[in-house]
């Protein structure tokens, strides 16, 4: 059994496992731009803060996927996913963080349908500690949206 093959077991094998990653990396890379434009554009305040933070826990996760590819012998993407042009055309800031969730909220299916098929534990975990940031950001950024349409952001 220890020699049967990974997609024999369920879990992905390495070349699917590679695409799955690069493919998580290009959304990653896009809403890490798409988090700084928004910030910037912000200047100042609860978007601007909410925004760099989600920048930086974006860029953390690219750098982890980057790792990943690398160890399991492919070569990362230097794609981004096209959602970024399209976010950028809009001008509303509640709509854009509202756009970003819903990118956001389709890593963490990706995420959550992926983990049961990864049996390396280091990337399963890494993994799982993207979800839960995701789950987390997307859940601030509701909060941040929610008042920006009161008028209190």
């Amino acid at each position: 059994m220890h020699e049967a093959d990974e997609s024999y077991m369920g879990y992905f094998d390495a070349a699917n496992l590679i695409l799955l990653l690069n493919a998580l990396l290009e959304s990653e890379r896009a809403v890490a731009r798409l988090a700084l434009a928004i910030a910037n554009e912000a200047n100042a305040g609860p978007i601007a803060e909410l925004m760099q933070s989600v920048h930086t826990d974006e860029a953390h996760c690219c750098a982890l996927l980057n790792e990943h590819i690398t160890r399991l012998g492919g070569m990362a993407s230097d794609k981004i996913d096209s959602f970024h042009e399209e976010a950028m055309a809009i001008v509303d800031f509640r709509e854009r963080i509202l756009f970003l969730n819903r990118c956001q909220s389709r890593v963490v299916r990706t995420l959550t349908e992926t983990l049961p098929r990864v049996r390396d534990d280091k990337l399963r975990l890494d993994l799982a500690a993207m979800l839960g940031t995701h789950e987390a950001n997307i859940a601030r950024a509701n909060d941040v949206a929610d008042n920006v349409a009161s008028g209190s952001a």
